[in-house]
């Protein structure tokens, strides 16, 4: 990225505005996205400390979901604080940890896209397939869908901020968003952006639209292979280990479809905030939550965690 020269006057840096327009509530604003920032750090942290510690967790569907907590903890990380920041003073933010942010976030955005995927199709193995599951998903494949979902995010949003580093920015330098967002920068250069948002959503949609059908198709067969259990209560089992995989799915998969792929549908910058707040914020919360109260094996791994940590206190 380069900066241009107004007069006297070189942009440098740019301004985050976030919830500028309701100025009012940001002390409040900023308690509650501090104790749902520690809570989403706290909570995901459980879960990876679950899985490493517990012998009957380390299975291929713990160990993407440890993956997912993991990611999710580096993903807030990268907005959450600056927008912390916002609500207390004005966040300026330079031009290269500008890009560096959209970078990181957006690459981690895409890569929970296909782990998500990834963990759609675990469950279709795993209800589908029980007697061969053990062989189609062993270590080493788990590990190289792990690495492909990683690496794809930030092959996609490398090149989308190598297009980014070629635009002029000369002014104005407020960025209306509380984190680098694409639209709101392109909505600030001053050469041409139509190569940059042509590709981005192409990109977008192929990340999107291919992941979601790949858990759409993993779904559907999951649907079938259950209503042909005779036992209700065993149909219930199958469907209850795929209920907390899909809210994820649901909240993370909508907010972003409607933001980069029909932006026409968010009629104000201010819902657009709000829609963001969903997958950066309310997502990650909705993981450690969601697999923590309605997942026995974890319920039961933290337990016997507490109980060790308990008793090695007790011996000291």
């Amino acid at each position: 990225m380069e900066t241009v020269s107004i007069g006297n006057r070189t942009i440098t840096e740019f301004v985050l505005l976030g919830f500028y327009d309701i100025a009012d509530l940001h002390l409040l604003f900023f308690t509650v996205f501090t104790l749902v920032y520690t809570s989403i750090i706290i909570g995901n942290m459980l879960i990876i400390v679950a899985v490493v510690r517990s012998q009957k967790l380390h299975t291929p569907m713990y160990f993407f979901l440890a993956n997912l907590s993991f990611l999710e903890i580096l993903y807030t990380s990268t907005v959450v604080p600056k927008m912390l920041e916002g609500f207390l003073q004005e966040a300026a933010i330079s031009v290269a940890a500008c890009l560096l942010q959209f970078f990181i976030f957006g690459s981690l955005a895409t890569a929970e896209c296909f782990l998500l995927a990834v963990m759609a199709y675990d469950r279709y193995l795993a209800i589908c397939y029980p007697l061969r599951y053990p062989l189609l998903m062993g270590p080493r494949w788990c590990l190289g869908l792990v690495l492909i979902a990683w690496l794809s995010g930030f092959m996609v949003d490398g090149l989308v901020v190598a297009l980014m580093a070629q635009l002029r920015f000369c002014g104005p330098n407020h960025i209306d968003h509380f984190y680098c967002d694409f639209m709101s920068l392109m909505s600030l250069a001053c050469s041409d952006p139509s190569i940059a948002r042509m590709t981005t959503f192409i990109l977008s949609v192929v990340c999107l639209t291919v992941p979601f059908g790949l858990i759409l198709t993993s779904y559907a067969w999951i649907v079938v292979a259950v209503l042909r259990v005779p036992s209700g209560a065993r149909r219930w089992k199958a469907f209850s280990t795929c209920s907390s995989h899909l809210a994820v799915v649901s909240t993370f998969y909508g907010t972003l479809m409607v933001l980069y792929i029909a932006p026409s549908a968010v009629h104000s910058q201010l819902l657009s905030k709000v829609f963001a707040l969903l997958y950066t914020v309310v997502t990650p919360l909705f993981n450690p939550v969601i697999y923590t109260l309605r997942n026995r094996e974890v319920h039961q791994a933290l337990r016997r965690l507490k109980q060790t940590e308990t008793i090695e206190e007790g011996w000291w």
